[in-house]
């Protein structure tokens, strides 16, 4: 291919589109020298794509380009004189890019807020102006022809920097401040918080477990580290954060926490403002447009102390980075699943080797992935055994319900249970991950089953709205008065959802609130939060809900909790199945007894001999978790072997099986075992036939190798404009 080298330099560019390549444009025409010179990577600039304009994202300054001299374009406009990407975070999106083999301009776009990535105007900024170098080193009366330029340039030269409503009252204009900007003789730079070290309430005194947690981690405080905080429900892993933020604001440094649910970010804001006066920013896509790009503005001006975010905060630029916590790092919430399918923890430990700063990555049941890396000494393994104060482990008790009469999926001694812990004063949380009222509707006379008619799944039926509705591609119908099939009423619910055991337990309880939480009740922006709040006024009530009830929540109120049904998770098909049982079940569990009151967990199954189950409950989280390591260094699973997933999305399953049998003939190789294609387990998913290809490689490198001949097959590939196809690398889902 020709080499074209331009009379001026050429502006290579991140653009979000599906396409895994960068873009080459000219400068705007009027670009000058000076504002060419001082324009850098991070900075975003209009340009003509097709017959659109996009916003894309300068990567580098090149004097040479591929595209021929008649095809190179002019960019629109500059939109912005300095970056508002910073060189760390510019980094991290392309390692990330490369690392999980997607558009660089789609992954640079997860580091923008939507209003950025769309419209020509950034946030206004709470910038400060000074001199630059070349400003510093101007010799005197070199603006004799230009006095208010002059002028502008002595104040700042007297005064130091100043933000620009200080400049502007002193009577300077913006043309002044513009000409001394494209000269290259002024910047506008990050503002300093208005309160460098906030002010600190101290909290309960640490155990020693804690104190030598905090003491561990902040030996290592300059510079990168991981540090598994590996420490039991209830074990105060919180205060460990807040303490090690407080070290981190006192060296005038910014703290970054992840979490991994919307839900938990007001819980911990609270937190925070009740120990730090400090400014706190929060980043999560339940805000408003203009909320979220004020809060990211304030992370990147360092006007922000704390940001607390879901997993694309990961890329929030911040002004002078400290500390990053991921709080719950096993959350599986923390990997997208959709589109840029990144691990928000992985990344994080990446951003924090970048920046040169500690991570910390906090669970009372960690990942695998995680605690093989703290047993093999390569990140810190920090143990917090004891709960705090007088609050101890709760003890579990099975419930064999074989043959039992269920109300609500309810065994008699567990409602006995309910009844005791309420009339006592105390709460009771009631486990069930399976939302609506039951997950199959039936016609008793024929055997219809409600089927979605675009997934392979069944209908779930919602009977507080009154519909059926697929929980894959979100398809509703309104609920059926007879059987479509033979025309019988006799349409009945099999199984037990959150809806159905709310109902049941307002005819056992009516003196007592029943609180649902669940994504159907939980909608509204600070519904979790408002509950938080009445639920930890300490009156009796009862809390039944999905996993969003064991994601780091501390009701101190709750003594009893229930698991109305886990039987499902003893017999998961995916590899990862016995982690999360045992991650969920200890997370539950965890629930009870987190104040003076001793906690009872009753575990309700079919199955009380399961030996996964058993192992578990004699044993604990750890040493299960460590035995399962074991059967996965056996089976050359992760995180003893890496995991990639191609999947591919067609009309027919003959056209999805066909693109990737071409992947795995361009990935074939001694160092990688390549299985399929296969159907996945939901075969038909909105419309479209589904089919994967799993890749398990010996290491890192060998996966990548992979990841990038696959990659380059399928973007050649003809088949590849008929379907929808993705590469997901260490992926956690395998359906």
């Amino acid at each position: 291919m020709l080499c074209y080298t331009a009379a001026m330099p050429v502006l290579r560019l991140a653009i979000a589109t599906p396409l895994r390549r960068l873009f080459d444009y000219l400068p705007p025409a009027d670009t000058g020298a000076d504002t060419l010179a001082a324009l850098a990577p991070g900075c975003r600039l209009l340009v003509p794509f097709g017959r659109r304009q996009l916003i894309g994202v300068l990567i580098d300054t090149v004097s040479e380009t591929d595209v021929p001299a008649d095809k190179l374009r002019p960019a629109l406009k500059i939109l912005d004189h300095s970056p508002l990407i910073s060189p760390k975070v510019l980094a991290l999106c392309r390692w990330a890019a490369e690392y999980y083999r997607h558009p660089e301009g789609e992954v640079l776009a997860a580091a923008l807020p939507i209003t950025l990535r769309q419209r020509e105007q950034a946030t206004p900024r709470a910038g400060v102006w000074d001199l630059t170098l070349a400003g510093k080193g101007l010799p005197q009366g070199a603006l004799a022809r230009a006095p208010r330029q002059a002028a502008l340039l002595a104040d700042l030269q007297q005064q130091g920097a100043s933000s620009w409503s200080i400049l502007a009252a002193q009577g300077h204009s913006t043309d002044a401040r513009r000409a001394l900007r494209d000269k290259g003789l002024i910047e506008e730079t990050e503002a300093q918080p208005a309160t460098p070290v906030p002010a600190w309430l101290d909290g309960p005194p640490l155990s020693e477990e804690q104190a030598r947690a905090v003491d561990t981690i902040i030996a290592g405080a300059q510079q990168f580290s991981v540090s598994l905080l590996h420490g039991v429900t209830g074990s105060g892993k919180t205060e460990v954060y807040l303490q090690l933020i407080r070290h981190t604001l006192a060296a005038g440094r910014q703290a970054l926490v992840l979490v991994p649910e919307i839900g938990l970010t007001p819980q911990l804001a609270e937190r925070l403002s009740e120990r730090f006066d400090a400014r706190i920013a929060l980043l999560h896509s339940g805000l408003a447009e203009g909320a979220r790009s004020r809060a990211w503005e304030d992370a990147r001006s360092g006007q922000a102390h704390i940001v607390v975010g879901t997993r694309s905060a990961v890329f929030a630029s911040l002004a002078r980075p400290g500390l990053i916590v991921v709080d719950e790092e096993h959350d599986i919430s923390f990997k997208q699943q959709e589109g840029f399918r990144y691990s928000a923890r992985d990344v994080a430990v990446k951003r924090a080797q970048l920046e040169n700063v500690p991570v910390v990555l906090g669970s009372a049941t960690p990942s695998l992935e995680t605690l093989h890396n703290a047993l093999g000494g390569r990140y810190r393994h920090v143990r917090l055994r004891q709960r705090i104060g007088d609050a101890t482990l709760p003890d579990i008790d099975v419930l064999d319900v074989r043959g039992k009469a269920l109300q609500g999926g309810m065994s008699e001694r567990l409602l006995d249970a309910c009844r005791e812990t309420l009339d006592a004063g105390n709460q009771v949380l009631l486990f069930l991950n399976r939302r609506g009222y039951a997950p199959t509707l039936q016609c008793h006379d024929c055997g219809f089953i409600a089927q979605c008619r675009f997934c392979d799944a069944r209908m779930t039926l919602h009977k507080a709205r009154n519909e059926l509705r697929c929980h894959h591609c979100d398809w509703r119908l309104p609920l059926p008065r007879a059987c479509p099939q033979c025309g019988s009423s006799q349409l009945n619910p099999r199984g037990l959802g959150t809806e159905q055991a709310e109902s049941v337990l307002g005819r056992h309880f009516p003196a007592y609130p029943v609180y649902r939480v669940d994504r159907d009740s939980m909608q509204r922006r600070d519904a979790m939060a408002d509950l938080s709040k009445t639920v930890n006024r300490g009156n009796p009530c009862i809390l039944l809900g999905t996993q969003m009830l064991t994601k780091g929540h501390h009701f101190p109120g709750v003594t009893l909790v229930g698991l109305l049904d886990t039987d499902h998770a003893l017999f998961s098909a995916d590899f990862r199945g016995p982690e999360r049982m045992g991650q969920l079940l200890t997370q539950v569990a965890g629930r009870a007894g987190r104040a003076s009151q001793p906690g009872q967990v009753l575990l309700q199954t079919h199955y009380p001999d399961h030996p996964l189950l058993r192992t578990l409950l004699e044993r604990g989280y750890d040493p299960y978790a460590e035995a399962l390591l074991e059967e996965r260094r056996n089976l050359g699973l992760p995180p003893f072997g890496q995991l990639l997933v191609a999947r591919a999305e067609a009309d027919s399953m003959q056209l999805a099986e066909q693109f990737l049998a071409g992947l795995k003939r361009a990935g074939t190789s001694d160092r990688v075992q390549l299985i399929g294609p296969l159907p996945s387990p939901l075969q038909r998913k909105g419309g479209r036939f589904r089919a994967q290809l799993l890749a398990v490689a010996r290491n890192r490198g060998d996966l990548q190798q992979l990841a990038a001949r696959i990659v380059a097959e399928g973007e050649a590939s003809a088949v590849s404009r008929k379907l929808r196809w993705s590469v997901d690398v260490d992926a956690l889902d395998t359906g």
